[in-house]
């Protein structure tokens, strides 16, 4: 058994190139409209928010850190748009670049905690999440629209029908693709540069294997590890940019039930929950599986979508189960080598 996770492991994105097709043929089968192209891409666009906040918390993660704050960050972002924009008359454009530096103080703020003061990056985060969602509920309330409805009717729509300016951000599209998910792939190429092809992704790996030899070979870990928790607020706040300009409302809670797949994405992407391992195709490939499995769950076999958090719930228990077994095991067989 434990010579079967290594293998899987030590393989871990072939395995879910493997997932993600047998996904497309159960599916597929099942329900022949699962197929459409359209189908697909906009369960991905309805999922972009995970999709995107999953690629910044791999390099949280590899530094042996962990972000569940980012759900309350898209909230904090939508609303403040929203109010400044409806309420303060201040440009659209104006009103998003306060809200995604907003949105950077907050990780800020909460990296600091964890890289300069040494708290434990759960409790910072955890107390994070409660923090900016109680000042984005406060900053709904000085909106003259009621929080429950949601403040609407952002820029904009052309004489021909066509989404231009803010809205096109959330509900354009280029050659048919939507929009959201052209900047998902700049995103992704972006990411998987910084982190496989600078000295600053290697910096990340080097931290989470050991932070103190890192810091003992001239490598900042405080800045460094700081860095990755602005990276991901940045992240959410994009992503509460794209959500409000897709559903053309800003609401103070849009974020909310994001967290559990966000770090399911991450960790069965195959980023160590200890860190020090992890992969932005890995990330990529998880994040699609959850999304597809959430869109095709109800539709083939007519799950309720209140209960699409129970078979990612499973997954995520699987894998940290997996891959403590494999890890254990690759330790031990580096133990008895040594010892020979």
């Amino acid at each position: 058994m434990k010579n079967m996770l290594k293998k899987v492991f030590k393989h871990w994105e072939v395995f879910l190139v493997v997932f993600l097709v047998l996904e497309f043929v159960v599916f597929g089968t099942a329900n022949p409209k699962f197929l459409r192209t359209k189908s697909i891409m906009n369960s991905i666009v309805n999922y972009i928010s995970v999709c995107i906040i999953s690629l910044f918390v791999t390099m949280v993660m590899i530094t042996g850190g962990i972000d569940i704050q980012a759900p309350s960050i898209i909230g904090l972002t939508s609303i403040i748009i929203g109010v400044l924009w409806s309420d303060a008359g201040l440009n659209i454009w104006l009103s998003v670049a306060i809200a995604l530096v907003a949105a950077a103080l907050c990780g800020a703020l909460s990296g600091f905690f964890v890289a300069f003061c040494g708290v434990q990056p759960m409790v910072v985060t955890l107390g994070g999440s409660f923090l900016y969602s109680g000042i984005a509920l406060m900053i709904s309330g000085m909106s003259a629209t009621p929080a429950y409805q949601g403040i609407s009717g952002f820029p904009g729509k052309n004489e021909a029908g066509e989404y231009i300016s803010f809205r096109f951000l959330g509900k354009g599209d280029v050659f048919g693709i939507p929009t959201q998910i052209i900047i998902y792939v700049v995103l992704i190429l972006l990411c998987a540069w910084i982190l496989h092809r600078t000295k600053y992704g290697e910096r990340l790996f080097l931290i989470g294997v050991n932070q103190q030899a890192s810091e003992y070979s001239g490598i900042n870990t405080r800045a460094t590890i700081m860095s990755t928790y602005v990276l991901s607020a940045l992240s959410a706040g994009l992503a509460g940019v794209l959500v409000t300009s897709n559903v053309n409302s800003a609401k103070y809670d849009l974020g909310s039930g994001y967290t559990l797949a966000i770090i399911t994405a991450v960790v069965l992407g195959g980023t160590l929950n200890t860190g020090g391992k992890g992969s932005i195709l890995g990330t990529v490939l998880a994040s699609l599986i959850i999304c597809f499995l959430r869109y095709g769950l109800p539709l083939c076999f007519g799950v309720s979508t209140q209960n699409l958090d129970l078979p990612i719930g499973i997954i995520l228990v699987l894998v940290v189960v997996g891959l403590e077994i494999a890890g254990q095991h690759m330790l031990s067989s580096l133990f008895r080598r040594f010892k020979k």
